[in-house]
């Protein structure tokens, strides 16, 4: 997707770390892994890391989502075999080759209503790169004026997010049609 090429999906991901089980932006560490394979991990404060290892598929988080705390069977590609993968590589993201990634690690720290503008403004850009109207790289660009644009709100309400995504989708148009994206 445009999320994973750009990086977004991991900054989203980040937030949603951030917000879901309160872990600090600091001890929250990006990797990228090319494999697809571990989804998840989470490292103990004795150091033991639990990880969550299947095939690059979303059916079966999607499917544990919906069926929580049980563990059904459902749909299923191919058991997963470790000596089928041979290796699992990872490294450090590099934030200047992906501004999407660091644009959403500072968005979600400034917190309030800076997640909903880095979601609304990304997802127009997406829109508009998939509609060939931009290049890939000028989403991170739409998206960082967008939240200099932004007076943000610390503890909004929902009418208020709906509000700001929606100014927000408004003022990211206004760049494209402006064609200012070259400007940014």
């Amino acid at each position: 997707t445009v999320d994973s090429a750009t990086l977004m999906n991991k900054g989203l991901e980040v937030i949603e770390a951030h917000q879901l089980f309160g872990v600090d932006y600091d001890n929250i560490d990006v990797v990228i892994h090319p494999q697809s394979i571990v989804h998840s991990a989470v490292e103990y404060k004795d150091g033991s890391v639990v990880a969550q290892i299947g095939l690059p598929s979303m059916h079966i988080p999607i499917q544990y989502a919906l069926t929580y705390p049980e563990r059904c069977e459902g749909i299923k590609t191919d058991s997963f075999s470790f000596s089928d993968i041979a290796r699992l590589d990872f490294e450090e993201p590099n934030f200047e080759k992906f501004p999407c990634l660091k644009l959403a690690f500072e968005a979600g720290k400034k917190g309030g209503t800076y997640p909903a503008v880095l979601n609304a403004a990304n997802e127009e850009a997406v829109y508009a790169f998939l509609a060939e109207k931009i290049k890939l790289s000028d989403i991170a660009r739409i998206v960082e004026k967008a939240l200099e644009n932004h007076k943000n709100i610390e503890s909004p309400t929902l009418a208020d997010i709906v509000e700001v995504d929606k100014t927000t989708r408004e003022y990211a148009n206004s760049i494209l049609k402006a064609n200012m994206t070259l400007k940014v």
